[in-house]
């Protein structure tokens, strides 16, 4: 009875070491503005995006999607 025990531990060890080798962002990371380009929201994200590029050592990037009153950046 011990040998199931056993094989469920060794399962939860490597699966908790493949999740910890891949670093977070992994790849770029998208930002979405839901207002045009040059607004006060765009200079604003393109700042912060700036700066967590700098922090996190990976490219922010800034998508603007601007129309329907803002709807379109949530999607």
């Amino acid at each position: 009875m011990n040998a199931p025990r056993l094989i469920a531990a060794a399962v939860l060890l490597a699966a908790g070491t493949a999740a910890a080798a891949e670093p977070y962002p992994s790849k770029p990371v998208k930002i979405i503005v839901a207002f045009t380009a040059g607004g006060t929201t765009d200079i604003m994200a393109r700042t912060v995006a700036k700066r967590l590029s700098e922090r996190f050592n990976q490219p922010f990037v800034i998508e603007n999607k601007p129309g329907a009153g803002g709807n379109l950046g949530p999607r």
